[in-house]
């Protein structure tokens, strides 16, 4: 399995040379829907994780009231399988019945959901990300393995889920943990990410305009200046160059690691170690889609050709099956003097 970014629209480099040496590499993770095992790069998958270390549990404060129709894990995979099925059943006839009359029993037994529970709540795998494949910002030494887990529930004072890190040497690991502790139930069923398989892609990245110094951000605003070039930026349909820049040019939308940090939610703003200080780094970018219908430039040449099969009525895009503040990003940013400093989690 891999995966094609196609080439960018222009060389933005040649048109802006300021941004030559802004350059970043960000790597694509490019999840798609599989059966990942504990030894193998993932999301939503298995995790490589030592049989005799205790498995983390969040009792930080949960906002009990966000819903009150929560489903357990294997309810959410239930229904995640039956909407795959219907979606094959539409694919190969898009005038066949979506669900069976078992199907639709199912899913309206399981629509009244479960009340809250209390009390602290296993964490469940959110990414893991072995160094051979995947490049990995702030890595300490001797560690060749990430693991990522969140709690999956909004809290009290972020509504969204709270995330642990876990760095680690996967040679270290001898015996792993086969069943894992699961949380009794999901506050919101986009909370439990899909389990892929990962074809992990580097390109190139460039600042969000509004990180640009203003000259340059004043350039990247003259029409004329694009016309010249012979580029039409609207021909995608943004609204101005500033837009088609950031849309298509700047940051790749979706999973990956490293690259530029994504502002759009708020401005950018310091994003200093709470430890030491020191200025943290982008490390993974937790996406709540692939692309959206304003950055379809960055779609892999292969799902133009053969679309991965998402569950019915999924938004195009969205091979997790995450949703995050209402389909924006959660970005880890590491601090990269020690990797014992605490992380930082950013929403945009």
């Amino acid at each position: 399995m891999s995966f094609t970014t196609p080439p960018r629209p222009l060389d933005v480099t040649a048109l802006f040379p300021q941004l030559a040496p802004l350059a970043r590499t960000a790597t694509r993770l490019h999840p798609r829907p599989g059966s990942p095992t504990p030894y193998e790069s993932s999301v939503g998958g298995p995790l490589l994780w030592p049989a005799d270390e205790p498995w983390p549990h969040c009792d930080e404060p949960h906002d009990s009231e966000a819903s009150d129709k929560m489903h357990s894990p294997d309810e959410i995979r239930l229904l995640r399988r039956i909407r795959t099925a219907a979606a094959e059943r539409r694919r190969r006839d898009p005038e066949a019945p979506a669900f069976t009359p078992e199907e639709r029993e199912i899913q309206q037994r399981l629509r009244k959901g479960h009340p809250w529970v209390d009390g602290p709540i296993p964490m469940i795998p959110v990414a893991q990300l072995y160094a051979r494949d995947v490049p990995l910002p702030g890595s300490p030494p001797g560690a060749d393995l990430l693991q990522v887990l969140w709690c999956p529930c909004d809290h009290e004072e972020f509504a969204h889920p709270r995330t642990a890190l876990r760095w680690r040497s996967s040679a270290s690991v001898t015996d792993v943990l086969d069943a894992p502790p699961e949380p009794p139930v999901i506050q919101f069923d986009w909370y439990l990410p899909m389990p892929c398989l990962l074809a992990p892609e580097q390109v190139t990245e460039y600042p969000s305009p509004m990180e640009l110094s203003k000259e340059l951000q004043e350039e990247l605003g003259d029409e004329s200046r694009w016309e010249a070039a012979g580029h039409a930026w609207d021909a995608t349909g943004a609204e101005s160059p500033q837009e088609f820049y950031f849309r298509n040019l700047s940051h790749a939308p979706g999973w990956k690691t490293g690259g530029w940090t994504r502002w759009g939610l708020t401005d950018p703003m310091p994003r200093p170690c709470a430890a030491c200080g020191t200025e943290t780094i982008p490390l993974l970018t937790v996406a709540s889609g692939e692309w959206d219908p304003g950055s379809q430039t960055w779609m892999p040449e292969e799902e133009r050709t053969n679309p991965t099969l998402l569950p019915l009525r999924t938004q195009p895009g969205n091979v997790t099956l995450l949703n995050i503040a209402d389909a924006y990003d959660l970005q880890l940013h590491v601090c990269p003097v020690s990797a014992d400093h605490p992380h930082i989690e950013l929403v945009q």
